[in-house]
């Protein structure tokens, strides 16, 4: 058990400092423990997968529900392969175009995955990840990595360190600092099990993309009552600043000004986060603006949400995003943040 113990920072922004924490993670993984790594889409709470009882930790840290399934992180198209009971040939035109990155394919599972890992179901969801640090980690441990994000159930996932630290600190004996995430916001899934691939949670790899390599792709279907997940991502309220969230849309800025009284919002604790119509206007001191680029607002949103909740703010208005397929993930996070508990 680790909680209430010290937790270990490392870097890794030298050659000498990124192979020592290479080296203390794998020992702390190999001894069956649950360490916080870096990826290039949010940082990751990892365990051995193939350790039910370390798996089990990550969901304790966590209190993550038992119903949710973990990705299994690879270094390679051959570990995957090993994870998977089958490799249709979707996984390799798919993998061909997106690995490594930010894609995670849910296939057959292999036997050698345990059931904790995948929620009881027969699928399991594979990621080769194109962090540096993380593929270092796993060639190192010979053994692929159980990774959810590393952040309490429900709340918001971290892109950098500090926001782990804020979460998980003695909970975890490592964190590892690999600096600022590049992408944002998790990983893209999609389902190969069918006659055609299916998306479960978008993400900035988006279906457009994934079409021209797959050349068909299955309607998108939610989750229903009593189903076995076949992917993280999936429940109603999910990435969840401790503020109330609100997605909005306004033309100027009486129209927010309109938007906040309806809202019935406390305005020196409401903070507005635009990309486009920005407000201009003194009664509002809590503004930050995003660029208006899906690339650029995935890297930043989390941390915006982090800063929110860090100053005290009682509700974050969003300003809606475009209803485009560059920025679908992006409004899936959105829209999880937004909903009722």
């Amino acid at each position: 058990m680790t909680d209430n113990r010290a937790t270990e920072v490392l870097l890794t922004h030298t050659p000498p400092l990124f192979l020592a924490a290479v080296r203390r993670a794998a020992e702390l993984l190999r001894a069956g423990e649950v360490v916080v790594l870096p990826t290039e889409t949010v940082y990751g709470l990892a365990a051995n997968a193939l350790n039910p009882a370390a798996v089990q930790r990550i969901y304790e840290i966590k209190g993550r529900p038992a119903h949710n399934p973990i990705i299994v992180h690879v270094a390679g198209r051959a570990m995957a392969k090993e994870c998977a009971a089958e490799w249709p040939v979707a996984a390799e035109q798919l993998a061909d175009a997106f690995w490594p990155g930010p894609m995670t394919m849910v296939l057959p599972r292999h036997t050698s995955i345990p059931d904790i890992v995948t929620a009881g179901g027969d699928t399991v969801g594979i990621r080769w990840p194109s962090h540096p640090f993380i593929q270092e980690v796993i060639k190192a441990c010979g053994f692929p990595l159980a990774a959810p994000s590393a952040n309490l159930s429900n709340q918001l996932s971290p892109t950098n360190a500090l926001h782990v630290a804020k979460q998980l600190a003695g909970k975890v004996p490592l964190i590892v600092d690999g600096g600022q995430a590049q992408v944002g916001i998790e990983s893209t899934v999609i389902d190969v099990t069918g006659t055609a691939p299916r998306v479960l949670r978008p993400g900035m790899i988006h279906a457009e993309s994934l079409l021209a390599v797959a050349g068909s792709l299955a309607g998108e279907r939610s989750a229903t009552g009593g189903e076995v997940l076949r992917s993280p991502g999936l429940l109603q309220k999910h990435y969840s600043p401790k503020a109330r969230l609100v997605v909005g849309d306004w033309a100027d800025t009486p129209g927010l000004l309109k938007l906040l009284t309806t809202l019935k919002a406390e305005i020196s604790s409401t903070h507005i986060i635009s990309h486009t119509c920005i407000p201009l206007t003194t009664e509002l001191a809590n503004v930050s603006v995003i660029p208006h680029d899906a690339e650029a607002f995935a890297r930043a949103l989390y941390g915006e949400l982090h800063r929110c909740d860090e100053e005290g703010a009682s509700l974050i208005v969003v300003e809606a995003v475009p209803p485009t397929a560059e920025w679908q993930g992006i409004a899936d996070r959105l829209q999880r943040a937004a909903a009722a508990s």
